[in-house]
């Protein structure tokens, strides 16, 4: 209580340098900083100010460079000197050290001039405070005191980043925040241990991009290239590593990788299917016979104790258990009695190898794809390890410990994904992993007890700079990042970035376009994804993406230009790439429906296709070849278009394109909204229905299936039919707009026509349909049998300790909703008390209705037959619907691709009128995103769900 009273106090007390203006959210741990002095501050840099750094020749060398580094980080700043010193004196003095390896820390808390009661003992924790008169002939110090090395390296580095440099500042070239002063504020300040013990990253499927990125920079993966990343993960504060692993090899690569991982500080592990610090290529590289235990168990035995000897006392993570060779199962039915004697087998070579007993090295068992099933049946490891829980490979958590579980000695962490090489389809290319999704996820871990362990796939690295610093951030304190803060802390890190001026818009590109692109992963994406008929669907998303770049594309004109290359890799390329790939596909859809209904156009759609194709290829080479004068070239040399199994393509290729021959002379064709076919046609053409409430407007589109010009004109018989284009000359095509003058309308349903004429004699007759609901109407109105409500549109919900709550911004189209806390039991939906949420809807039929219930693809991580949820229309007893019954390889394929989960409810309506549906908690963990309610032979033919409805109060 005291240590989180000491953090909130440090950043409700914040004072931020006048340059730098970050919105009020700041990562826990923060320290007062200013660009102005105060009484009794520290001065880091000013006017004739040149700081000393300190740092005892025996504290460990990784304390060493990190404060090396902050001292450049000052000069970078200020333009001041900062100069490492070896003999503590001055005015005024800069302290870094660990307790026990500093000897002026350690004198200082002799002297009870420095209290470290309260990090003593605890796990990457720091102590910085400002002391006054600390030793004779010193009239100030700055005390930046580790519990141990890297409590003082994280201390060293958010001192960094509060005076300016973003830990992005060479990954991705953000720009240092000068100012002439850096001012500590006089205060005590403690950072606080992290939440989840080893936070990190796996870099893996890294080529094309990263490997040859690597080769071009540093000749491999070599140590040059890892002591980037290392200091990288340091600043971030995370602590762990397993390297790139694709045809590479940390330790047989460059001797030096292990050597430097140990001196910065950066725990080494190796992936779920590399056992005993052996890289999976180091087998094809020295290794003998099958990779089979039953066969070859001494020859596996050797390989594995060459990998615990070379560890050496390197801090390590020890991965156990085995999988076939090459990331597959060992076999369709694992003997679980030799995979038990494996693990024991491997223990036995770490104590030999050791010379302690197994249990003091950490290890992990990663539960990943079979495994987690091997586990499921009753195999067991030693209490010491931790059990690696894993997501489905596409952000779903498939298992989590029990509430009441016994707690393990080693714990159990959570092995997840922002980048997959797999089924249903790789996503390699760009970021599409919005913090909602991380957030609801990985809250669920934090509240199940899986703490230990934190790792995160981030592929190239490069694409994911901010998920992988939320991820980071978030496995630090997940208390201080709660749902309803997400916004903020997109703001709080753009600001960081980019400076408080932009935050706000910045955050918001970036919000949306990880939003819209979670919608489907872009490798997942084609012509047929979205409806070109229904609502405007595939309009409404490109235009998203297009209202999304011209913003990026103005914002980026009001940086300053020193901006601009960070703010391309963060934010404009994503946002750009991403629209064009949408227009392409926008472009590639249209082109075949034109085609089928022979416009003329078909060939204008084909040549609009060809040209973002090749606009795509663009946008890659200039982040490869000119963006910060090609530092990053191959970062982007990911294939993204023309998927046609799980796999990526080798190259690149263009969507089929269609070409037509028009007729030779001038014909009227015509089409409607909500359908594909064309006009004249031997069935009547029926506009969607309008009704007075939602006041929608419809689409009619005249083409030329011809060559040259034709005339039309376009009438409707009634005078409370709108039509915004009565008559003009089809060169292109034409959409005409059809609305409703509802003052002069009659009551009562009501039908008219509007008559269509063409200069070629075609003449064609639309019917316009107009529906009465009557008065007294309340809640959600439909639109053609279709009623559709966002999950966050709810009109009541019941209060209490569990309750279901917004998520803004989670899911595909509006905000979902959850019920909190995450770590409840099974609720009963016939208890009064159980959590409700209520939506009021109006139905002018009585008559049956299907619900389609959009949640998010949860999976049943407590192993206890499936997420469920209750419903209730109009007080009916609640039935309950069970999201994972049934699931299947290919449902889960299918839930995972479109990232979504649909299920079904069928219910009664008694009588046309006003009624409400009632959603009841029984699970955690569940998500509902939205809901659509289908009146009897209504279809909803959309991908992301029909539009919110218009609701009347």
């Amino acid at each position: 209580m005291i240590l989180r009273r000491l953090i909130k106090t440090a950043v409700s007390c914040l004072v931020l340098p006048a340059a730098i203006v970050l919105p009020s959210i700041a990562r826990p741990g923060t320290i007062g900083v200013s660009g102005q002095p105060s009484a009794g501050a520290f001065p880091i840099a000013g006017k004739g100010l040149s700081a000393s750094i300190y740092v005892d020749a025996g504290d460990f060398d990784g304390v060493k460079r990190a404060a090396a580094d902050f001292a450049a980080d000052i000069k970078k700043v200020s333009g001041g000197e900062a100069t490492m010193i070896s003999v503590p004196k001055g005015k005024t003095l800069i302290l870094a050290g660990t307790l026990g390896k500093n000897r002026m820390i350690d004198s200082l808390i002799a002297a009870g001039k420095i209290s470290v009661k309260d990090i003593a003992g605890t796990w990457e924790n720091c102590l910085v405070q400002v002391v006054s008169n600390p030793f004779p002939g010193t009239e100030k110090a700055l005390v930046i005191a580790g519990s141990d090395k890297r409590g003082t390296i994280y201390g060293l580095y958010t001192l960094s980043e509060q005076i300016g440099v973003s830990p992005w500042n060479w990954w991705a070239d953000v720009p240092v925040k000068k100012q002439p002063g850096i001012f500590v504020n006089a205060r005590r300040w403690i950072l606080g241990s992290p939440a989840v013990k080893y936070r990190g990253i796996f870099l893996n499927d890294e080529a094309p991009a990263l490997s040859g990125w690597t080769k071009d920079n540093f000749g491999g993966f070599k140590h040059e290239f890892y002591g980037k990343l290392f200091e990288l993960i340091l600043r971030l504060k995370g602590n762990y590593l397993w390297p790139a692993m694709w045809g590479n090899a940390f330790y047989d690569d460059d001797p030096e990788n292990a050597r430097l991982a140990d001196l910065y500080g950066v725990v080494i592990g190796t992936s779920h299917h590399e056992p005993l610090m052996r890289a999976h290529v180091e087998w094809k590289r020295y290794g003998s016979g099958a990779w089979n235990y039953d066969d070859n168990a001494a020859g596996l035995a050797k390989f594995w104790t060459g990998g615990v000897k070379r560890m050496g006392n390197n801090e390590s993570i020890v991965t156990i258990g085995m999988r076939g060779d090459g990331d597959e199962p060992m076999s369709k039915n694992a003997n679980l009695q030799l995979l038990e004697r494996i693990v024991d087998d491997q223990r036995k070579i770490i104590a030999d190898v050791t010379g302690k007993p197994a249990s003091a090295q950490p290890q992990a068992w990663a539960l990943y794809k079979e495994v987690q099933e091997y586990y499921d049946k009753g195999m067991r490891v030693p209490d010491d390890v931790t059990l690696l829980l894993c997501d489905d490979n596409w952000g779903a958590i498939r298992k989590l410990p029990a509430l009441d579980a016994k707690p393990r000695g080693g714990g159990y962490g959570i092995y997840y994904h922002f980048d997959y090489v797999g089924g249903p389809r790789n996503y390699k290319w760009i970021n599409t992993n919005p913090l909602p999704r991380i957030w609801e996820q990985m809250n669920l871990a934090y509240r199940y007890n899986a703490r230990q362990i934190w790792i995160v796939n981030v592929g190239d690295l490069k694409p994911m700079e901010f998920p992988v610093s939320f991820f980071l951030d978030y496995a630090w304190n997940p208390e201080s990042i709660n749902r309803d803060q997400l916004r903020q802390y997109t703001r709080s890190w753009a600001a960081k970035q980019f400076g408080g001026k932009y935050a706000e818009d910045i955050a918001d590109l970036l919000t949306r376009y990880a939003k819209y692109n979670s919608r489907r992963k872009p490798e997942l994406l084609n012509e047929r994804t979205y409806s070109l008929v229904q609502s405007r669907e595939f309009e409404q998303v490109a235009g998203d993406y297009r209202s999304l770049y011209n913003k990026a594309v103005s914002l980026k004109k009001q940086l300053p230009k020193e901006y601009h290359d960070a703010y391309y890799q963060l934010v404009l390329h994503p946002v750009a790439a991403s629209f064009n790939l949408n227009a392409l596909y926008l472009a590639t859809a249209r082109n075949q429906l034109y085609a089928s209904q022979k416009r003329a156009s078909a060939n204008e759609q084909a040549l609009l296709a060809r040209k973002l194709f090749a606009r795509d290829a663009e946008i890659s080479k200039f982040y490869n070849d000119t963006l910060a004068n090609g530092k990053w070239r191959h970062m982007m040399d990911q294939t993204h278009i023309g998927y046609f199994t799980w796999q990526e393509p080798k190259m690149n290729t263009i969507p089929r394109l269609a070409e037509i021959t028009p007729g030779d002379t001038p014909e009227l064709g015509v089409s409607i909204e909500g359908s594909a076919k064309t006009w004249p046609a031997g069935e009547a053409a029926v506009l969607p229905g309008f009704n007075r409430f939602s006041q929608r407007s419809y689409y009619l589109e005249l083409f030329n299936r011809g060559r040259g010009a034709l005339s039309f004109t376009a009438n409707a018989s009634s005078p409370w039919v709108k039509i915004d284009k009565k008559s003009g000359t089809l060169g292109r095509d034409q959409r005409i707009m059809v609305s409703i003058d509802w003052k002069k309308v009659p009551s009562g349903d009501q039908q008219a026509k509007i008559l269509v004429k063409g200069s070629d004699n075609t003449a064609l007759e639309i019917a316009v349909r107009v529906e009465d609901f009557g008065k007294n109407v309340k809640g959600f109105v439909p639109d053609n049998g279709l009623i559709s409500i966002d999950a966050g549109s709810f009109s009541t919900r019941s209060r209490g300790m569990i309750q279901w709550e917004l998520l803004p911004d989670h899911g595909r189209t509006g905000s979902a909703v959850c019920p909190l806390p995450a770590a409840v039991k099974t609720q009963d939906p016939l208890r009064a008390d159980c959590p409700y949420l209520e939506y009021s809807f109006f139905s002018g039929k009585g008559d049956s209705i299907q619900v389609n219930w959009y949640l998010s693809p949860s999976l049943d991580f407590r192993n206890a037959g499936g997420l469920r949820f209750a419903v209730s229309v109009d007080g009916e007893p609640p039935h309950t619907v069970n999201i994972n019954k049934n699931e299947t390889e290919g449902t889960w394929e299918k839930h995972a691709g479109d990232n979504i989960n649909i299920q079904q409810s069928r219910h009664w309506l008694k009588a046309p009128g006003n009624h409400k549906v009632k959603v009841f908690m029984v699970d955690p963990g569940i998500v509902l995103q939205k809901l659509v309610i289908l009146e009897s032979k209504a279809i909803d033919a959309t991908y992301l769900g029909a539009p919110q409805s218009v609701q009347i109060n």
